[in-house]
């Protein structure tokens, strides 16, 4: 069923047509962006003010005493967030508004029994932890304890913002998680830096979960009505889906985070702290990805509810197109100046630099694939996703296990590329199978070659005129981003860059209207 044509629920009531659905995606997807934007600079301040602050031994303990806490956070959230959005955005697709409530309620409960036995497990256990993660510092015991009472915070304002983000409102997220809490966590580790320790440290990072948590929910009950008690027959379909998703959730937060736990056991803290800092660039991209995600994540669920093929592959591949314009000059960028990138983090941090560029490798790579984990899971193909995962994660393990102690922090690059390229390829080649559906078009090609020309070749140019040198490099991405910007106004029909028009505020506070908007999304969606 085309939306060209206008598709209809199942409840019989019109659905939206392709500008609506990706006009719908360039708002959230704009709002996510500028948002995570501003998260992810404020999680690279977190980690430049640790690394410049405290000592190496010191910041690699507080890395993998953070990558210790997300994973926890991770394993008791369940699954739930993605859960929720499948649920709530396919059953108001259906005309159903009314579940709200009670299908968070049924996925809040268990979530929040599980953090808080974990955090209990991690409080008691804290000195074996400290123990097998080599962390011999000050503290470390100490650290680990107050992380754990924060646990079930984080699960809560997670959960919360995923359940807002299921009724297709993304201004909770941006607000809450990107802005408001990554603000706090600046300040506050800014502030306990300056006592120069890292258990105060720890506790500043951690403590904005309590606010942060306390807004989720206020923000999700002022979205929602009251509803009923949770049905038997709900309770089945939401676990039903979301039981394998749970698993591939851990296995994902386990893929970004144990590289760290496991070169700070074999290594030492001081590498964990050369590694995390190597490969942060990443986690600023990753926020990108999550930005464009999660506007995508209810459409492309409404859409697959309800039959629409060729909607849900021309949200796909425009948001591959987006992606790679908003993440590849990054991963370019940090592959030309990988030297001047580990610089920044203070001395002793240069070994990094090879980390850097394999990671960026594996990344483009990851990028142009789009979010195919995502078409997997919102297509109710959720254990397609959990065996890939589980591929990827056996993948990372193993290759950790043997090049860690061989090679050190490279090795742990070359696990999680390893990893990195497992979990994209392999979903990528199901989901061409499974629904014809592939990242390809006019569009996305276009996009990567702007980003190549711009961001590699103009730069690499530079540097080779000024002999080498990095200055050369700068000035040749300078050039680039000329280039690029003029692309981008030159291409901005194929590259579907109308719709991100059209989703600005004009300067009277009301959206723009552009009747050429649908030829703009016409230009790139659908060519398979």
């Amino acid at each position: 069923m085309s939306v060209a044509t206008g598709a209809s629920s199942p409840s019989g009531t019109p659905g939206p047509g392709p500008s609506t659905d990706l006009q719908g995606l360039a708002r959230g997807g704009l709002g996510n962006v500028l948002g995570a934007a501003m998260a992810a600079l404020g999680g690279l301040g977190v980690v430049l003010v640790v690394t410049r602050s405290l000592p190496q031994e010191a910041a690699g303990s507080f890395f993998a005493a953070s990558s210790l806490f997300l994973i926890l956070a991770t394993v008791a959230r369940l699954g739930t967030p993605t859960g929720l959005v499948y649920v709530i955005s396919g059953e108001r697709a259906r005309g159903n508004r009314d579940i709200e409530r009670r299908t968070l309620r049924l996925a809040l409960v268990p979530a929040v029994a599980v953090a808080v036995v974990l955090g209990l497990v991690l409080a008691l256990a804290a000195p074996s932890a400290a123990r097998v993660l080599g962390l011999h510092t000050d503290g470390a015991e100490l650290m680990l304890r107050l992380l754990a009472a924060f646990v079930p915070l984080a699960v809560v304002s997670d959960v919360a913002l995923a359940a807002t983000r299921g009724i297709g409102k993304m201004r909770p997220t941006v607000r809450v998680e990107y802005l408001t809490r990554t603000a706090l966590q600046l300040l506050l580790v800014l502030l306990a830096a300056a006592t120069d320790s890292v258990t105060l440290v720890a506790v500043g990072w951690a403590a904005p979960y309590l606010v942060s948590s306390i807004l989720a929910l206020r923000s999700f009950l002022a979205l929602t009505r009251p509803s009923g008690p949770v049905r038997q027959a709900e309770r089945r379909r939401f676990w039903r889906f979301t039981a394998p998703r749970s698993a591939a959730s851990v296995i994902q937060i386990v893929l970004q985070r144990l590289d760290i736990l496991l070169v700070a056991a074999f290594l030492g803290p001081q590498q964990a702290a050369v590694y995390t800092a190597a490969s942060r660039f990443l986690v600023v991209g990753q926020m990108g990805n999550q930005a464009v995600s999660m506007a995508a994540q209810p459409r492309l669920r409404a859409a697959l509810a309800r039959g629409d093929t060729d909607g849900a592959r021309r949200i796909y591949q425009t948001a591959t197109g987006w992606l790679i314009l908003l993440n590849w000059p990054l991963y370019l960028l940090a592959m030309v100046l990988a030297d001047a990138l580990m610089r920044v983090f203070g001395p002793g941090y240069g070994a990094g630099r090879p980390v850097v560029v394999l990671l960026a490798a594996a990344m483009l790579v990851a990028t142009a694939c789009g979010m195919v984990d995502m078409v997997l899971s919102m297509g109710g193909r959720s254990a397609w996703n959990l065996g890939d995962n589980v591929l990827a994660l056996g993948v990372n393990v193993t290759l950790n296990l043997v090049l860690i102690p061989a090679i050190g922090i490279l090795g742990a690059a070359v696990s999680w590329a390893a990893a990195i390229l497992v979990n994209n390829l392999l979903p990528l080649a199901q989901i061409t199978r499974w629904v014809g559906i592939h990242p390809v078009t006019r569009g996305t090609v276009e996009a990567a070659v702007l980003a190549a020309v711009s961001f590699a070749a103009l730069p690499l140019l530079g540097r080779a005129v000024a002999g080498g040198a990095a200055l050369g490099a700068v000035t040749g991405a300078m050039v680039g981003l000329l280039v690029f910007v003029a692309g981008l106004v030159l291409r901005r029909r194929s590259l579907a860059l109308g719709a991100l028009v059209a989703a600005l505020p004009s300067p009277n506070g009301r959206r723009r209207v552009r009747p050429s908007c649908d030829a703009d999304l016409r230009a790139t969606g659908g060519r398979r």
